[in-house]
């Protein structure tokens, strides 16, 4: 990710992607199922389904736990906002009209295998992050900048936890894609 000197309140994105040998039905599998997150992230540490859900849904929602080093330890709650099986699924964070965060998964199918994209927004509601701004707000391009880049390595990290996964499960036999 290269320096644009971007505010919050420009509400800068970061996606990654990667290409997995397995069709999407199978890659969908694993990046629906919001309770293997915390065990391919680093910071998100639990994650739990409200309202008796036990799966993603349009309108579902779910409380996620999470642990930063220099940001501590917080909850958030999310709001699933896009539900496509097997292409597209997005979660809001705290409030869908004005969220803190905004999180999508995209998989298409590609070349005998399938495109997975990892994007997220930040903001525009405000976040942890917005009390790190106000007390330092001449610093906050530096400190939005530095998020996004975690952001960044963290979604880099999924996609290819997600890939190993998705790869490793291919049946012994199957024909290489």
């Amino acid at each position: 990710m290269e320096w644009t000197g971007a505010c919050y309140a420009d509400k800068p994105t970061a996606e990654v992607h990667t290409w997995i040998a397995a069709a999407p039905a199978q890659v969908w599998a694993l990046v629906s199922d919001i309770e293997l997150m915390p065990r391919i992230s680093s910071e998100l540490q639990s994650v739990e389904w409200l309202d008796g859900g036990s799966g993603p849904a349009l309108g579902a929602r779910f409380v996620g736990r999470s642990k930063h080093e220099a940001l501590g330890e917080w909850s958030t709650t999310s709001h699933i906002v896009e539900y496509e099986p097997p292409r597209r699924l997005a979660w809001a964070v705290e409030d869908p009209q004005h969220p803190t965060a905004i999180w999508r998964f995209t998989l298409e199918p590609q070349d005998g295998g399938t495109l997975l994209r990892e994007w997220m927004q930040m903001g525009p509601g405000r976040s942890g992050l917005s009390f790190a701004i106000d007390r330092m707000p001449e610093k906050e391009q530096k400190i939005v900048f530095v998020r996004m880049r975690e952001f960044e390595a963290n979604m880099a990290f999924t996609v290819e936890e997600v890939k190993k996964l998705a790869e490793s499960a291919r049946t012994p036999g199957e024909e290489s894609l």
